[in-house]
């Protein structure tokens, strides 16, 4: 299970945060970015099969893969955007973290008009 493998690497750079918070701080602020990119880079390489999945079943479904991209686009979007808000916020500057947030939700909502378009129009055509 790889879930212990994320679990313990997040224990390990806990534990050199605690130690080091308290008299080097800036250093500890580094091992928490480090250790959140880690977990993040290591996470990446499991989209991969994820993704395969879902085009071979929309595939079988006859769905049109612009919509399946557009949709693995917005997911990317809210991940990442989750992500960088945590840090932020964990980082003290959950000001930034908010803006980030905005953004990923600006970003994500200009992704979704073709598909909003598409269920219309077909809700149009049912008419």
């Amino acid at each position: 299970m790889e879930i212990i493998n994320v679990a313990f690497f997040a224990f390990t750079a806990l534990f050199i945060f605690l130690l080091l918070k308290d008299k080097k701080s800036e250093i500890g602020l580094l091992v928490v970015l480090a250790a959140g990119i880690g977990i993040f880079l290591y996470m990446i390489g499991q989209l991969g099969d994820i993704i395969e999945f879902i085009k071979d079943i929309a595939n079988k479904a006859n769905i049109d893969t612009v919509y399946i991209g557009i949709v693995l686009k917005i997911l990317a979007i809210a991940y990442i955007t989750s992500f960088c808000s945590e840090i932020c916020k964990d980082s003290g500057a959950g000001s930034i973290g908010t803006k980030v947030e905005f953004a990923g939700k600006i970003m994500i909502l200009g992704l979704a008009i073709p598909i909003l378009m598409a269920v219309l129009n077909s809700i149009l055509q049912i008419l």
